[in-house]
C-alpha cells in the first residue's frame, strides 16, 4: 500500500463504503468499481480480502475497522499465539523492534506501562498507529526508521523487555536460519542485552533448534508453539543472568481448546522405548512437542511406546484419553511388500484412504499412484517401519 492509496482510504465515506461491501468476493468488487478514480479501488478491495482472512486469524480485533497491507497481515501474529506470547512477558517498558502490523504490540501494551513499536516502513507505521487509535490503544510510541539505531539511542537497562520477530524474506526468498534475518538477532545479542535484561526472539518454526546457545549464549529456553496441531512459532527467550553451564530449557505449547505444556528442564532425553509391534492405538504427538523433540519425553509421562526407532509415532494396546496430537484406532497392520500389496487392499476392499508417511520409501504420490488408492476422510493409512525395520502399513480409523 503506497502512502496516497492510505490517506484516500481515510477519506469521508470510502471505509463505509468498503463496510457496506464487507461480504464481496474482491475480484468482483474491484471489477464492479473499476474506472473509478475517485476511489482508491485496488487497496478497498485489499481492505476487503484482508478483512475476511483476519475474522479467522484475529477473531476480537477484526470486529474493529482495522486497515491492513496483505503482506502485513500475513506475516502478522494470530491473535491467540500474540495473547500467549505476551503473557510470558511484563513490566514496565517493552520495545518491540520490528513492529509490521502491530499485533504483539497491542497485546503488549495490556501487560506493559510503556511501548516502543520500531517499524522501518512510515505507511505502515502510520497504518499500524491508525489501528492503535481505533482500538484504543494510548500506551505505544512508534518511531519510524531503522530499529537498531533506534535501539542503541536509549540508555543501558531503559527497557524490561527486547521483543524481535525479524523479517524471514528478504530478495524474495524465505529463510530460515538466524544471521540472515532482518535484523541479524546473532549480530545484535549484546546489544539487545545492554538495553534490556531480558529479550524475546520469535524465530521461524522451520529453526533447527539445536546447538542454539553457540549463536546466542544467554539462551536460557527456546518455546515451540502450536496452534490447532500446527507449529506457528519458535520463541528464544534470553536471560542476561543466564547461568552458562545450564542447558537452555525446551519446551512445547500446544493450543488447541485449552492449552497442553510439556518441557525438559535439563535436555535430557528419556530412551526410546520401543514397542515390539504395534498396539491397538496409534499415536502422532503435536507438532510443537515432535519439533522440541520431546515426543519422548510424552511417552514416558503418559507410559506408552514408540512404534519403531526412527519416527515419532507412539503406540499402546489402551486408549489415552485427551492426548496431545492424534489419536487413532489401529484395524490392522500389513506388511508392505510391493508386488502383492495391491491385492492386499483389494482382498479387504480398500480404494481409498488418507496416507501419511514416514521413513518409507515411497512418498505419498507414488503410493496413490502405484496402488490406485484414491482420497478418503474416514480411513487412514501409514507407512512406516514395524521395531524390526519391516516396512508396514497401519489400516486405522478416527476413534
Amino acid at each position: 500500500m503506497t502512502s496516497s492509496e492510505l490517506h484516500a482510504l481515510l477519506e469521508p465515506g470510502v471505509l463505509a463504503l468498503v463496510d457496506l461491501h464487507a461480504h464481496d468476493d474482491p475480484s468482483a468488487f474491484s471489477m464492479r468499481f473499476h474506472g473509478r478514480r475517485d476511489l482508491p479501488v485496488r487497496a478497498m478491495a485489499e481492505q476487503i480480502a484482508c478483512r475476511q482472512k483476519a475474522i479467522k486469524k484475529l477473531p476480537s480485533l477484526s470486529k474493529f475497522p482495522l486497515l491492513y497491507t496483505t503482506l502485513a497481515l500475513e506475516q502478522a501474529s494470530g491473535q491467540r499465539a500474540a495473547e500467549w506470547k505476551a503473557g510470558l512477558m511484563s513490566g514496565h517498558r517493552i520495545i518491540d523492534l520490528t513492529g509490521g502490523l502491530g499485533i504483539d504490540t497491542i497485546f503488549f501494551a495490556r501487560r506493559f506501562t510503556e511501548v516502543v513499536c520500531c517499524e522501518r516502513d512510515a505507511v505502515l507505521a502510520e497504518l499500524s498507529e491508525y489501528n492503535r487509535r481505533v482500538i484504543g490503544v494510548t500506551n505505544v510510541e512508534t518511531m519510524v526508521g531503522d530499529s537498531v539505531r533506534t535501539l542503541d539511542s536509549f540508555p543501558d537497562d531503559f527497557f524490561d523487555w527486547v521483543f524481535v520477530d525479524p523479517a524471514r524474506r528478504e530478495k524474495g526468498g524465505r529463510s530460515v536460519g538466524l544471521e540472515a534475518t532482518s535484523p541479524d538477532v546473532v549480530a545484535l545479542h549484546d546489544l539487545m542485552l545492554q538495553k534490556a535484561s531480558r529479550v524475546c526472539i520469535k524465530a521461524s518454526p522451520a529453526l533447527e533448534i539445536s546447538r542454539l546457545e553457540e549463536k546466542l549464549p544467554s539462551l536460557s529456553s527456546i518455546v515451540v508453539l502450536s496452534i490447532e496441531g500446527e507449529c506457528k512459532e519458535i520463541l528464544l527467550m534470553l536471560d542476561r543472568d543466564r547461568v552458562a553451564v545450564k542447558p537452555a530449557s525446551v519446551r512445547a505449547v500446544c493450543l488447541e481448546e485449552g492449552v497442553y505444556e510439556i518441557g525438559s528442564q535439563d535436555g535430557e532425553v528419556p530412551d526410546r522405548q520401543v514397542a515390539p509391534e504395534a498396539g491397538s492405538w496409534l499415536y502422532e504427538p503435536d507438532a510443537a512437542i515432535i519439533k522440541a523433540r520431546l515426543t519422548g519425553q510424552l511417552a514416558r509421562n503418559l507410559k506408552i511406546e514408540f512404534l519403531n526407532h526412527s519416527v515419532d509415532y507412539l503406540t499402546s494396546d489402551r486408549m489415552v484419553g485427551n492426548f496431545p496430537g492424534r489419536s487413532f484406532r489401529v484395524e490392522d497392520v500389513v506388511a508392505f511388500k510391493p508386488k502383492s500389496f495391491r491385492a492386499e487392499l483389494e482382498g479387504r476392499g480398500i480404494s481409498r484412504a488418507a496416507i501419511q508417511r514416514r521413513d518409507f520409501p515411497l512418498s505419498v504420490d507414488e503410493l496413490r499412484k502405484k496402488y490406485r488408492i484414491g482420497e478418503s476422510s474416514e480411513l487412514f493409512m501409514f507407512f512406516t517401519k514395524n521395531a524390526s525395520g519391516g516396512l508396514i502399513s497401519l489400516l486405522c480409523r478416527k476413534p
